[in-house]
């Protein structure tokens, strides 16, 4: 019992030396990246300059372009991570969970909104996901489809056979809408990127929900039926 505690105490320690040898990584990356303007030369220039070993960098990720799709997914991963862990937000209804994930995830895009305006520079839509946004995306397709089941079950979301697999990609869009609407706007702390949150997420809910969608496809059925 004691060694298996003891070994168990060495691998937190481990993970927890790895992660701020990460974070460290990220932040260093960020630094030089909003100082310059532009990526490092190289990875060993990178490592050199910050004293960081460079087999180090690559057991965080394997270029420049690995690097900052990390930096993106953590973004999320993070905002997840401390919703979860909130006893309030388990409370929560469907709807609210996810008003409140997508402040909860603007306030982190928000505190590293340079990075953001950076790595996304000229891009206007998501036709096509960039690499830095790959990983952010899938994690945040994970999270939707986690919920949506949740919702499904308690019967706050409407089942669909038709429609239910295409909602983690159509929320994807909107979370892509919302993106590009926080990146434009210039209101003062953000406030019609709150509104539009607000708005554009109870939109959404009205039409999985069940509600006026189901009651015309039912008024559809009836009408196809009586006519047959």
């Amino acid at each position: 019992m004691f060694f298996q505690y003891m070994e168990k105490t060495a691998r937190s320690t481990r993970k927890s030396s790895r992660k701020s040898v990460d974070d460290g990584i990220n932040k260093a990356y960020i630094t030089y990246l909003l100082t310059n303007g532009k990526r490092p030369p190289s990875v060993f220039k990178f490592c050199l300059d910050n004293g960081i070993k460079e087999d180090a960098f690559y057991n965080v990720a394997g270029s420049f372009d690995a690097l900052e799709a990390v930096i993106w997914r953590g973004f999320l991963d993070k905002t997840v991570a401390a919703l979860t862990a909130d006893k309030e937000y388990q409370s929560f209804k469907i709807r609210e969970r996810i008003l409140a994930f997508y402040f909860a995830l603007l306030e982190e895009l928000k505190a590293n909104r340079s990075f953001v305006l950076l790595t996304l520079d000229g891009r206007h839509r998501l036709e096509q996901v960039p690499v830095v946004l790959k990983a952010f995306k899938k994690s945040f397709e994970g999270y939707i489809e986690s919920i949506l089941k949740e919702g499904k079950a308690s019967g706050e979301i409407a089942s669909r056979p038709y429609l239910d697999k295409s909602y983690p990609q159509l929320f994807w869009l909107h979370m892509a809408f919302i993106l590009f609407y926080w990146i434009k706007d210039s209101s003062a702390g953000f406030e019609h990127t709150d509104a539009a949150v607000e708005k554009s997420v109870n939109l959404a809910f009205d039409l999985i929900g069940k509600g006026a969608v189901d009651s015309a496809i039912d008024f559809a059925r009836f009408i196809y039926q009586s006519v047959k």
